[in-house]
């Protein structure tokens, strides 16, 4: 039996266990087992949302038994004090856990630098807790100033200064000046009285981006009333200033620490080679250098790949790229076979200044691309939903979604408010009556010919070999019998008449005259019998959706099969004016019009519980929270 035990479940964590799982679905003599102190994976990139307010509190958060639910890993919560190389063993309070493979993503915590007060008076944005507790102060701080007419006083509680401005400060900062906005207003406070400081050692903001893209983030910043301080000497931090030298200082009651990061506290105390701020020195292979049998994998890592004189970056894509690799030398440790080297690819960097902007320079790695404003922000969620989708599937991806763009207040969405549901679903009642009533008259009225006579084919237009005079009559009288839109387009196509027939493309009308030959029509002009069987099915379905949409039920469903059954009716060059307001009906009809006095309003939550519960629909991820 080989134990392969990974510690931490940030962003290596998960991946390199995934990986894993993968690779050892099979191998009943391989025990993988993750440890972590807590029982949720945090997606630290997205921490600035929850502190401004923008995302709920629970967005950030994805349990890890979730992620590996029906996997084969075993997820373990505790907190490992010390780790035993030579006997392969981790310990913690109460428990020991053996290893014959450990790989280490313990990730990082805040540096201070050796700041004075620093560490005793700053907020800090690096974990689930540090966002919430942000989120509170920041809050707290305007109800109190609403309060406080002293002058002095009530500036300094307005006052909000991110130290670092770096991806992580800028980005809070530009949160931050969204949620200034929806404070101000709930507490009846002028913008004007808040201050909001960006604040860094460096003379630029965001160092790594080129100058170009610099400039538009500082632009942005300015625009939002943000402002910008580089090349600040910073010599201390107290309870309510940050300390530039010299006798210069900012007041402020709240200030975020973002300036840098180092090793996690574990990570410091272990007995292997580290560089940089606690980082564990690794070979090509990601094997710490002084114990094969343990690998590193995410911002613990420190390797400066052939060719290039830095280290790796420690950003998530460090991560995504860096777990693959280490499952698969463990793999093949144990299975003799020969191990990879890590040859790393990054594809840019991105960072959003609120909820509707943002700066990227992102491509191949000898090809990069400055993209700002809409596009840039839609790469960053581009990126985030296919992690999402790694990590936890559709599940987690449809929880984004709706965070990001439908359950947006206040437009704070790159998309705006376009796509926010505002509206009562009980408004769309009428309309969703009428529909129904409409297919189950349509379907009604055509039954009794179908039942009566099933070889009177009248729903598909005649062949081209056929008695063109004759289908055309037979077209008119249907005209001038129901107010069929199919037959009455049927009629235009082969007769003159008064109704006329939605224009079909070239291209569009020779497929569908291709599957027709093959399937409908018999070489002397006739129709076949799976002809009939499609009349049929298309009365009985018209009538079936015309009863689902007016109960409401599985209306998302029926509304999407009438906007595709009216497509299809159109592209048969047998569609009427009148067909296209049943597909705009039926789009309008599909966003959950069944959940106000619908049976959807009883049986969806019922079948989403019974959904969950099956073990395939839980190992794809496959539902909605």
């Amino acid at each position: 039996m080989k134990k392969i035990v990974v510690l931490g479940g940030g962003y290596g964590g998960v991946v390199t266990s995934k990986h894993l799982a993968k690779l050892f679905k099979k191998e009943k003599d391989v025990e993988i087992q993750l440890i972590d102190r807590n029982p949720y994976h945090t997606l630290l990139t997205e921490l600035h949302e929850v502190a401004a307010n923008r995302a709920p509190e629970d967005s950030v958060k994805i349990e890890l038994k979730k992620i590996f639910a029906g996997q084969k890993v075993d997820v373990v919560l505790d907190s490992i004090d010390a780790i035993d190389f030579n006997a392969k063993e981790l310990r913690s309070e109460l428990n020991t856990y053996k290893y014959d493979y450990l790989v280490i993503g313990t990730g990082c915590k805040p540096t201070f630098f050796g700041i004075p007060g620093a560490e005793e008076h700053a907020l800090t944005l690096w974990s689930y807790e540090d966002a919430v507790r942000l989120k509170e102060q920041v809050r707290n701080k305007f109800s109190e100033a609403a309060k406080v007419r002293n002058a002095a006083k009530r500036r300094k509680m307005l006052s909000f200064v991110v130290v670092g401005a770096g991806f992580t400060g800028v980005e809070l900062v530009g949160e931050l000046a969204e949620f200034r906005d929806e404070l101000c207003k709930e507490f009846f406070i002028d913008p004007s009285e808040v201050r909001l400081v960006v604040a860094d050692m460096a003379p630029k903001i965001l160092p790594i981006l080129p100058d170009k893209l610099i400039q538009k983030a500082a632009k942005r910043l300015h625009k939002m009333n943000v402002e910008i301080i580089t090349s600040a000497k910073i010599t201390g931090v107290t309870p309510t200033s940050v300390q530039l030298g010299e006798g210069q200082e900012l007041e402020a009651d709240t200030i975020v620490w973002t300036a840098g990061v180092e090793g996690s506290e574990l990570v410091g105390k272990l007995d292997v080679k580290q560089e940089g701020r606690k980082r564990i020195v690794t070979n090509d292979k990601l094997q710490s250098i002084d114990h094969e049998n343990v690998y590193i994998v995410g911002d613990n890592i420190f390797f400066i790949p052939e060719g290039e004189t830095r280290p790796v970056p420690q950003m998530v894509e460090n991560a995504e790229q860096a777990g693959p690799l280490i499952a698969h030398n463990i793999h093949a440790d144990i299975h003799g076979k020969p191990k990879k080297s890590y040859k790393p690819g990054f594809h840019g960097t991105m960072v959003c200044i609120g909820s509707r902007y943002g700066v990227a320079n992102v491509g191949l790695p000898n090809k990069m691309f400055m993209l700002s404003g809409f596009m840039a922000m839609f790469s960053k969620h581009l990126i985030n939903m296919y992690y999402l989708f790694t990590v936890a599937g559709f599940a987690k991806v449809w929880t984004y979604m709706m965070h990001e763009f439908f359950h947006v207040n206040n437009r704070r969405s790159f998309v705006g408010g376009h796509f926010a549901k505002r509206s009562p679903n009980f408004w769309l009642l009428p309309l969703r009556i009428f529909v129904g009533y409409k297919w189950l008259e349509e379907g009604i009225d055509k039954l009794p010919k179908v039942w009566k006579d099933p070889s009177n084919i009248f729903l598909i237009p005649a062949s081209p070999n056929a008695d063109v005079i004759s289908a055309a009559s037979e077209a008119a009288g249907e005209v001038t019998k129901t107010v069929d839109a199919q037959a009455a387009a049927s009629a235009v196509e082969s007769a003159s008449t008064a109704v006329t027939a939605l224009p079909v493309p070239g291209f569009i009308k020779s497929i569908v005259g291709w599957f027709m030959d093959v399937f409908f029509y018999t070489s002397d002009g006739g129709y076949t019998a799976l002809a009939t069987v499609f009349q049929f099915f298309m009365v009985f379905a018209e009538i079936a959706l015309g009863v689902m949409i007016i109960v409401g039920l599985f209306t998302a469903i029926a509304s999407a099969a009438t906007v595709a059954l009216g497509v299809m009716i159109w592209s048969s060059s047998m569609a009427s004016t009148e067909m296209l307001w049943y597909m705009t009906a039926g789009v309008a009809l599909i966003g959950g019009s069944g959940s106000a006095f619908g049976l959807d309003y009883y049986v969806l939550p019922w079948l989403k519980k019974q959904w969950k519960r099956i073990p395939l629909v839980r190992r794809w991820y496959l539902y909605t929270e």
